[in-house]
């Protein structure tokens, strides 16, 4: 699979670069996970416009930026919506002294809020930006904190002008509607810390601007200082805490066993295909509960049914794991442990939550998507075209309920899911009823995926019940992989830059949460600031892996 993907890559991007000028391609590399393309930083635009008409790269699914000894380096991971197998990463130099490139934002929107934060966190600038500022920190951060240069222990001065009176300089004129409304950061509809400063022209919004950050940990520097083997894998499961951890573990433990070449023994590969899946349910049905919270007032009947339900969940994922939320299950290599003891009643426990749940699904049906009220706030509000979808890097339930096939389980295969029988599940009405479709259909197949694992580990030999590979005890890979899984909210991904030690010199997330969340002012413009609510909570953006 791998070799056929990098062929189809080197192909197309052969045939890309016929059509761009020689010196705009300095030279080529090849990371684990894709060929990669060298550029100048004044040839950015030029080439991604290229790559993208001509080898049909449509989606920017991250952006790294990092630093050298010498160098300073931004890194474009494009893919295709129509085949997530082709990837190229584009590699774009500049200098440590004036670390200046050309934006990427003319070709993909998404890379708008990329950009801002390698500008916030590192410091390179790129010109023709629409809006270049801190996205994570405050304005009035002094540095760049993930400069190799920079002073942790320097005090952060706020001048006496950051504590001016915002609106003193507010002139409206008489005659207008329009009002700027804070919502957030503390407030239930925002899902946590999140600020929403939002311009309304009498209830009609014209402009909303996410402010993000409030809840930015450190993250990727924490994972940078942690050793592969064992210190990095507890941090994913806080990236999100409405259950969807193991997905988070899964996409570390990819790219590092790309990185040190490690084969998961197929036993360890359905245990956690069957886990994730249990993961993705938990997160589904908290995604169902609050968006019935925030839309229709269902305290009482849809989100007391779904913590319900979720319980038998977290129960069955605590007799596996031994933890409720962050599970730190996965290991490099496998799993931590076997399915427990006794075997058949842990089977028995997972049949019965799985046959039991089509007939809660069908309440949740009757509940939410057959009932008139939640019919009338969610059908036609919070509407993302496909092109739109596309230009923001959407992916996951957000992506799929534009009609896009998009899901890396099925695009990108890993783990036991191209062995087994599913459906990708999509929905065209690109609005935020089809976006609670998807969630509560994938409910089904996961379901499905869920009793497919049981069969084959209830029949796996005894002898055969390998965990874990033979890892060794110190892990110091080379090399650049960027991976992804489908996480419950869209394509998770991890980029590591590798450099023979036992810790990564570049840990980069790509919470799917950051990209999705980017495309909130495309949608809600020209709504209602009631559908902004029901939009938002539509997108099922988590904070803390927006914010890492």
């Amino acid at each position: 699979m791998q070799q056929r993907q990098r062929s189809t890559a080197d192909r197309l991007i052969d045939k890309a670069a016929t059509a761009l000028p020689s010196e705009a391609i300095i030279d080529r590399e090849s990371h684990e996970n894709a060929p990669a393309v060298v550029i100048r930083a004044d040839q950015v635009r030029r080439v991604l416009s290229t790559f993208r008409s001509e080898a049909g790269l449509d989606h920017c699914s991250c952006v790294t930026a990092q630093e050298y000894e010498d160098r300073f380096e931004t890194v474009y991971h494009l893919t295709s919506y129509d085949n997530r197998t082709c990837e190229l990463s584009v590699i774009v130099p500049t200098t440590k002294d004036n670390p200046v490139s050309e934006s990427a934002v003319p070709v993909y929107r998404t890379a708008e809020w990329h950009e801002r934060e390698a500008y916030d966190l590192l410091g390179i600038e790129y010109e023709d930006h629409p809006d270049l500022r801190r996205i994570l920190l405050p304005e009035t951060w002094q540095g760049h904190p993930l400069r190799m240069a920079y002073d942790q222990n320097q005090p952060q001065i706020v001048t006496l002008r950051e504590h001016a009176n915002p609106i003193q300089e507010d002139h409206r004129e008489a005659e207008t509607d329009t009002m700027f409304l804070n919502i957030g950061p503390h407030h239930p509809s925002t899902h946590g810390v999140l600020h929403l400063k939002t311009t309304l022209d009498g209830e009609q919004v014209i402009d909303v601007e996410p402010d993000i950050g409030y809840i930015h940990r450190c993250e990727e520097q924490m994972c940078q200082q942690g050793t592969y083997r064992h210190q990095i894998m507890p941090y994913p499961d806080r990236w999100d805490w409405g259950g969807a951890g193991l997905l988070n573990e899964w996409a570390y433990a990819r790219v590092i066993e790309d990185l040190a070449d490690i084969t998961v023994p197929e036993y360890a590969q359905v245990i956690r295909t069957l886990s994730a899946e249990l993961s993705r349910i938990l997160s589904h049905l908290l995604a169902t509960a609050t968006y019935a919270l925030d839309v229709s007032g269902e305290f009482t009947a849809t989100f007391m049914y779904c913590f319900r339900d979720r319980e038998l969940v977290q129960d069955i994922l605590t007799d596996l794991t031994g933890q409720r939320m962050m599970f730190n299950y996965f290991r490099v290599g496998g799993v931590a442990w076997d399915i427990p003891e006794p075997y058949e009643e842990f089977f028995e426990d997972v049949q019965t939550f799985i046959n039991d749940l089509p007939r809660k699904l069908d309440e949740y049906h009757d509940l939410l998507t057959s009932n008139e009220v939640f019919q009338i706030r969610t059908v036609g509000t919070g509407e993302l075209p496909p092109k739109i979808a596309k230009a923001y890097g959407a992916t996951g339930p957000v992506v799929r309920g534009s009609g896009i096939d998009y899901d890396l389980r099925q695009d990108d295969p890993y783990g036991y899911y191209d062995r087994l029988n599913w459906d990708v599940i999509t929905e065209d009405g690109c609005d935020n009823f089809s976006r609670v479709l998807v969630r509560l259909r994938e409910i089904e197949e996961s379901a499905a995926i869920i009793d497919q694992c049981v069969d084959l580990l209830a029949d796996w030999p005894k002898g055969e019940r390998t965990c874990q590979a033979n890892v060794q005890r110190t892990l110091k890979p080379s090399g650049e992989c960027y991976r992804a899984v489908e996480g419950a909210k869209g394509e998770l991904g991890i980029y590591i830059r590798a450099d023979g030690t036992e810790t990564p010199a570049r840990f980069k997330i790509r919470g799917p949460s950051f990209s999705n969340l980017s495309a909130l002012p495309a949608i809600a413009n020209g709504e209602f600031v009631a559908d902004l609510v029901a939009t938002l909570g539509s997108l099922d953006a988590i904070m803390g892996e927006v914010d890492r």
